[in-house]
Order: structure tokens, then C-alpha cells, then sequence
């Protein structure tokens, strides 16, 4: 699937970049480790600038990830709460956990959404609750563009060390990724067998 990514980047220079990132942020299969990582070989090959790469492919994943904020924003909080209450199991998830997430995005809503993108299959989706709890505009732009730019810089100087062993990038990182996916499947089925609703407060 990924064997077109190098040449597209090869052909499309940052504008490629920026497009993949942002592709990426809103269809996940195409992964940034790869994006990323490949582009940071191209800085050790001289035909990137790290910083102008970090820069793009930071703003590609602002990108892909406003559209997500943008979707969470169309929510209405008290739809969502109702949801729980009728469905909560599945998602394991009760009004009184929503009202602490809500909570959380009130005060640490940057922190999370910044520390949430070098966490992979999570940093995406975190985009959604940031928009439907009311997160700021302004707040959720630095937040992601900080913590984008962070782990962009990673993957590029990651590409950058391993210039001489590319496959080496996909080694690595995608049994990282498959174990985070096989890890929060597990603790899925464990919370939906012994999740109990806690009892809402009443006014």
C-alpha cells in the first residue's frame, strides 16, 4: 500500500508532504511514520530542509486534524450525554465520565490534545472530543501544531539517522503501532465485561 509514498514525495516536494500529512490525519491507514521518516532520509540525502519539513508536515497535520475538530464542533454535548445514557456499555463510558472529560478539556484541554499527538492511533481522534467540549480555536491550533511539530521532528530525525536502512523506519515503528492497537482492544473487552455505570448526580 505504502510503495507509492517515496515517489510522491519525490515528485511533490513539501506540497506532497503537507497533502500526506494532512491525508493522513483524516484516513489514518496512510502513516506518518512513513510520511515523516522517509522524508527525513530526504534530509540526509540534501534535497530537504529539516526545519521547512517539520514546519509542512506539521501544518498537514493541523490540517487533517481541524477537520476532525470541525465534526466534534457539529455535536451537541447533551445529545451526546443522552447517547451515553442509552448506549454507554459499548463505549464504556457513563454521563458522569463525560462530564469529567468536559471537565479536563475546560482546564488541561491544550496539554492533552498536545501530548495525545505523539501517541499513536490516538493522536487523531483526540480531535473530536477537543471539538465537541468546546475546546477554543486558538487553543487547539497551538496545542496541535506544537505537538505535531514534536513528533514530526522525531520521525524526521528518525529517517535522518536511518537514511542508510529505510526499511528499518517500518520495522520499528509499525510493531509499536500494531502492539498500541492490540493493547487497547484488550483493555476494550475487559472494560465492557466489568463496566459498571456509576449513578448520576441529580440537581
Amino acid at each position: 500500500m505504502s510503495d507509492w509514498i517515496p515517489d510522491f514525495i519525490e515528485q511533490g516536494g513539501y506540497l506532497a508532504i503537507a497533502l500526506l500529512m494532512a491525508v493522513e490525519n483524516i484516513f489514518p491507514p496512510i502513516p506518518s511514520e512513513l510520511i515523516m521518516g522517509l522524508s527525513g532520509v530526504s534530509v540526509g540525502e540534501g534535497r530537504f530542509s529539516a526545519p521547512l519539513l517539520v514546519l509542512v508536515g506539521s501544518l498537514g497535520s493541523l490540517a487533517g486534524n481541524y477537520f476532525w475538530f470541525m465534526i466534534g464542533r457539529r455535536w451537541d454535548e447533551e445529545d451526546v450525554r443522552n447517547f451515553v445514557r442509552k448506549h454507554g456499555r459499548w463505549l464504556t463510558l457513563d454521563v458522569k465520565s463525560v462530564n469529567r472529560i468536559d471537565e479536563i478539556f475546560d482546564n488541561h484541554g491544550e496539554w492533552v490534545v498536545f501530548f495525545a499527538r505523539c501517541v499513536p492511533n490516538i493522536r487523531t481522534l483526540i480531535s473530536v472530543p477537543a471539538g465537541l467540549f468546546g475546546m477554543s480555536h486558538k487553543r487547539f491550533i497551538l496545542a496541535t501544531l506544537a505537538g505535531a511539530s514534536v513528533w514530526n521532528s522525531a520521525l524526521v530525525f528518525a529517517g535522518y539517522q536511518l537514511q542508510q536502512n529505510v526499511d528499518e523506519i517500518e520495522k520499528y515503528v509499525g510493531p509499536v503501532s500494531l502492539g498500541v492497537i492490540v493493547i487497547a482492544i484488550v483493555i476494550y473487552i475487559w472494560r465492557v465485561i466489568f463496566w459498571r455505570p456509576k449513578e448520576e448526580e441529580q440537581d
